[in-house]
This record gives structure tokens, C-alpha cells and sequence, in this order.
């Protein structure tokens, strides 16, 4: 939806020429010989870039988790490479063809199904080396190579790499079994057009892992992956939460804010409502105390998070209105590391678990896109 009205005072805004620089930065560190597909997945990480197809044309593949997924992709326009980072369900194969959606298989019994269309089917073959999820044994590669029928063109292969970040060791381990079942693919199948193993992690910490394709995630939003990687790359944040007060009041001291009576005001408050909750993504662990950013000044939010809004002592701003932008998160003085640190999670949580009532708002060279799903 392409509008100038915002319909709700809540917003997460979308940086794009961000997401275009951190893509910049990581083409440099891979080099031009290898090929960037990004993922997508999850309404791309709760940015919705995913529904953005001039963002999607820069790229000549795009990963998605579900068919579901890809299918929306083909149905905005997409008419370039999707591929299926998960395995799929034997039930989703016809959508896989209709939509032409190149799938990562390592199961036996998927692939047996497969063999039963008339139909040519693009998959890679996915090499369990460590992961502990979904893939083949390196040592039962060739066996399972055996099974593909006429029908299905191997275009690719990968891996996945479990502890890039923390576990030099075992990565380097993935790295050397991953390599042994690549030659023994080749030997089959010496023409394969995609060969990946690297996400976000594996792209900056082992070069020898990016082969012809990687695949960043977090790290094309402008997030770290891990405690380190500010230090190898340089990003930029693309999402900023923000919404603005509806409601002003003051209180006497001794007044209970909130469900459950869990703040007492313990001096004359001044009190205001923000339009965001936890139905929004903003979870309950922000109740009483948790600081959001308004006028360049940090405040406690006061008594339990709702469903719809929560309540921030306002008593120490000075000159505060109705209208004011309060930041949930300004990639500045509140980062959504600091919100996971609160919930004892990670940053790519916090990203995808804000809702779809939020709309999102882009941000393109100095024009804004808004996108309001709830409303179309």
C-alpha cells in the first residue's frame, strides 16, 4: 500500500540505502567471483524487504524457510532464483513446480516422491555436516545420489555451518567434510551452478567457506551476528521502532499504573501512554523500569507492558506534548542487542517478532514508502 498516511502512530521504519551499503560491504569481503544471495526468510527478518521487489531485483537468487514464502515472492514479480533453504513436505511439491522454486532435499522419501512427476525440478542437495538439523551423512552422499530420478537437475549443494562464531575447531571440521562430499557430487554432477556453505558468520570468519555463493542473513539488515562483528565489517542498521505519546497525565503520588498495581507512583507523576504492546512485539519483559528515548532523553516505562501501549514516567522531561516521538530503538543510545540482552535472547528475535499491525515504513532516498498490511 503506497500512501502518505501513516495509520497508526506506531511505525517500523525501514532504511534502504542502509540495506543497499551493507550489501556494499559484504560483496567487498567476499570479492566479485562470489555471488550474494540473501536470505529473506521471516518477512526478512521483520523488515519486510521481502516485499519490496526493486530490493529483490538487485539480486539474481533469494533464499526463503517455506514454500509459502517463495510463492509470495513469485506472485509480487520475482522472476529470478528462489531457492528453498529447508526441506520440504512431500504435500508442497506441486507448489514447488508451479512456482518454480529451486528446493534443498535430503530426504530419501521426498526425493522417491519426486520421481513420481513429469515435470523438471531444480534442488540442491544438502550435506549434513554438523548441524545436527537436516542433511545427508557426508559417507552416504553417493547412495543418495543414486536416487535421483530423470526428472531432477542437481543445480547446487551446501551446508550449513553450526558455530562459525564461536568454534574454530568444529568449523573447520563442517569446512573439511562438506569438502569431501562436494567431490564426491562432482563426480556425478561436475557441472553444478551453486555451491554455499557460508552464512553470516562463515562470511566473515572463513574465507575458504564462501566457494561460489553465500548466503548473509543478519548481517544485510545491519545487525551483528555475533559479539565480533563490528569489528570485521562495518554496518548499518536498516530498522528503527518508534511511535509517539497519545496521552498525558498527572498523577498523584501513590497511584497505581498498570495491570496487577505492580508501579505505585511514589511522588506527583507525570504520566503518558505510548500505542505499542506486547501484541506488537514489544515483549512484557520491558514492564517497570526498561528506558525508551523521548526528546533526547531516556525514561523508565512504569507498570506491566499491555496488549496494546504502556505507560512511561515523563515528570523529568521538561517540555513534553502529546505527538512526541518516543524510540523503542534508535540503533544509537537503545540497540536491539540491548532489548535482547533484556530478554535473555538474540537480536534477530526481537527483529522478527514484531508484528504485522505494525506498519512498515521505507525509507528510499529521502522518500517514504508505507507499508501497512492490515489495511490493504
Amino acid at each position: 500500500m503506497d500512501t502518505n498516511e501513516i495509520t497508526r502512530p506506531t511505525i517500523l521504519e525501514i532504511n534502504l540505502d542502509n540495506f543497499k551499503f551493507n550489501i556494499s560491504q559484504i560483496k567487498k569481503n567476499v570479492g566479485k567471483d562470489v555471488e550474494i544471495m540473501p536470505v529473506i526468510k521471516a518477512n526478512g527478518y521483520g523488515t519486510y524487504v521481502n516485499k519490496r521487489l526493486d530490493i529483490l531485483n538487485m539480486f539474481n537468487i533469494v533464499a526463503v524457510a517455506t514454500v509459502d514464502e517463495g510463492v509470495y515472492i513469485r506472485n509480487l514479480g520475482y522472476e529470478k532464483d528462489i531457492f528453498l533453504l529447508n526441506q520440504a513436505y512431500e504435500t508442497e511439491i506441486d507448489k514447488i513446480i508451479d512456482n518454480n522454486i529451486i528446493v534443498g532435499v535430503s530426504s530419501k522419501k521426498f526425493m522417491l516422491k519426486l520421481a513420481e512427476y513429469d515435470k523438471m525440478v531444480n534442488i540442491h542437495i544438502e550435506i549434513g555436516t554438523g548441524m545436527g538439523r537436516t542433511g545427508i551423512h557426508p559417507d552416504r552422499v553417493e547412495e543418495f545420489i543414486k536416487l535421483v530420478p530423470k526428472n531432477v537437475h542437481v543445480d547446487g549443494v551446501y551446508t550449513h555451518m553450526s558455530s562459525a562464531d564461536i568454534d574454530d575447531e568444529y568449523t573447520k571440521k563442517q569446512i573439511k567434510s562438506f569438502d569431501h562430499a562436494l567431490n564426491v557430487v562432482k563426480q556425478f554432477f561436475p557441472k553444478l551452478r551453486y555451491i554455499h556453505a557460508a552464512a553470516s558468520n562463515a562470511i566473515l570468519n572463513y574465507p575458504e567457506s564462501h566457494y561460489n555463493l553465500v548466503r548473509p542473513g543478519i548481517i544485510i539488515y545491519g545487525y551483528p551476528a555475533s559479539e565480533n562483528t563490528l569489528e570485521k565489517i562495518q554496518l548499518r542498521p536498516i530498522a528503527t521502532l518508534k511511535s509517539k505519546i497519545t496521552y498525558i497525565k498527572e498523577v498523584d503520588k501513590g497511584t497505581s499504573i498498570g495491570y496487577g498495581r505492580s508501579y505505585i507512583t511514589n511522588k506527583k507523576t507525570k504520566v503518558a501512554t505510548v500505542p505499542i504492546g506486547y501484541a506488537d512485539g514489544l515483549r512484557r519483559d520491558f514492564s517497570n523500569g526498561w528506558k525508551v528515548k523521548i526528546n533526547n532523553k531516556k525514561v523508565p516505562i512504569i507498570g506491566k507492558i499491555c496488549m496494546d501501549s504502556f505507560m512511561v514516567d515523563v515528570t523529568d522531561i521538561e517540555d513534553v506534548n502529546i505527538g512526541d516521538v518516543v524510540f523503542i530503538w534508535d540503533n544509537e543510545d537503545i540497540k536491539v542487542e540491548d532489548l535482547a540482552s533484556k530478554c535473555g535472547t538474540i537480536n534477530y528475535e526481537i527483529l522478527c517478532t514484531i508484528s504485522d499491525r505494525v506498519p512498515r515504513k521505507f525509507l528510499n532516498e529521502g522518500r517514504g514508502l508505507i507499508l501497512n498490511f492490515l489495511n490493504r
